[in-house]
C-alpha cells in the first residue's frame, strides 16, 4: 500500500469516531507505528487531521471546512458512486448548475461524456470539463476562494440569477432532517441559495457521511430539494423521514 493510499484509509477510518491513536491505525492498516507517526505528521500539515498525545483527531466545528485535498480522500468510491447515480437521472440537452467540493468533481468526471450545458462556480468542475467535446462550459465570475478554488461573491450571484437551469446539482456539508442542508462558509452558503432559485429542479448529491451533519450555514430545509442521491447504507428512518417531507430517495450501490 503506497503512502497515498495509507493516509486515505487513516482519514476514512478516523471519519467514523473523529479520533484514533496510533497503535490501533498501525494494527489496522498492518505497518509499523513509526509509518503512522510519519503519515500522521504529513496530514497534519495539510490541516486535515490534528496531533494529540498517543493519537490524531479531526478538527470539529460546524464552520470547520477540511481542505479539498483531504476530502477527496474520504469516501472516494462513495462519491464515485453517488456521482454515476446522478448522472443517470440527468438527460442529454439539460442546463445544469453543478457544484464545486470533492463530490462536485466526481460528478464532473461523469458528466464530461455527456451533451449538456454546464454552469459552474469551480475552477476544479471546469477543470475536469474544459476538454469534454459535448459539453457546453459556462463559469460564473466572482472573487476565487483560495483552497478551494470555487467563485464566489455578487458577480458568481449575479451570473446565477441571470439564468434559468433545468437542473441544480447540490453538494452539501451537511443534510438534517430538521437543519436541513447546510454549508460550512457563508460564501459558498449565498452561491447556493442562488443557484436554488434559478433551477427547475435541484438534486442533492452527497455521500451518506454528510447526512445527520449540520454545517455553519443554513442552505434551505430539505423540502426544497426534489431528490438525494446517497449511498446505500442511508439509515433507514432518515430516508423514511425524507420520504415522509416529499423528497424522493436514491440508493447508489458502491462498485
Amino acid at each position: 500500500m503506497n503512502a497515498d493510499r495509507r493516509r486515505q484509509r487513516i482519514l476514512e477510518h478516523m471519519a467514523v469516531d473523529g479520533r484514533a491513536s496510533i497503535g490501533v491505525l498501525a494494527a489496522a492498516l498492518g505497518v509499523s507505528e513509526m509509518t503512522i507517526r510519519r503519515d500522521l505528521t504529513e496530514l497534519e500539515t495539510t490541516g486535515a487531521i490534528a496531533r494529540v498525545h498517543g493519537g490524531a483527531v479531526i478538527p470539529t466545528g460546524s464552520s470547520h471546512e477540511p481542505p479539498f485535498s483531504a476530502r477527496t480522500r474520504i469516501n472516494a468510491a462513495q462519491k464515485a458512486a453517488v456521482a454515476a447515480s446522478v448522472g443517470a437521472l440527468l438527460e442529454d440537452g439539460a442546463t445544469l448548475f453543478l457544484d464545486g467540493g470533492s463530490t462536485g468533481v466526481a460528478v464532473a468526471k461523469v458528466l464530461a461524456t455527456r451533451n449538456m450545458t454546464i454552469c459552474t462556480p469551480s475552477l476544479r468542475v471546469a477543470d475536469v470539463l474544459k476538454s469534454a467535446g459535448g459539453v457546453r462550459l459556462m463559469m460564473t465570475g466572482g472573487l476565487m476562494r483560495p483552497r478551494e478554488h470555487s467563485l464566489v461573491g455578487p458577480p458568481a450571484i449575479e451570473t446565477i440569477r441571470n439564468h434559468r437551469f433545468d437542473w441544480y446539482v447540490m453538494t452539501v456539508s451537511g443534510l438534517d432532517l430538521e437543519a436541513g442542508c447546510t454549508e460550512w462558509n457563508l460564501d459558498d452558503a449565498a452561491v447556493k441559495q442562488a443557484a436554488l432559485d434559478s433551477a427547475r429542479r435541484t438534486l442533492v448529491a452527497a455521500d451518506s457521511t454528510k447526512v445527520g451533519a449540520i454545517a455553519f450555514a443554513r442552505v434551505c430545509p430539505v423540502e426544497r430539494v426534489e431528490v438525494v442521491v446517497t449511498n446505500a447504507d442511508l439509515d433507514g428512518g432518515v430516508a423514511d423521514g425524507l420520504r415522509e417531507r416529499g423528497v424522493g430517495v436514491e440508493l447508489a450501490e458502491d462498485n
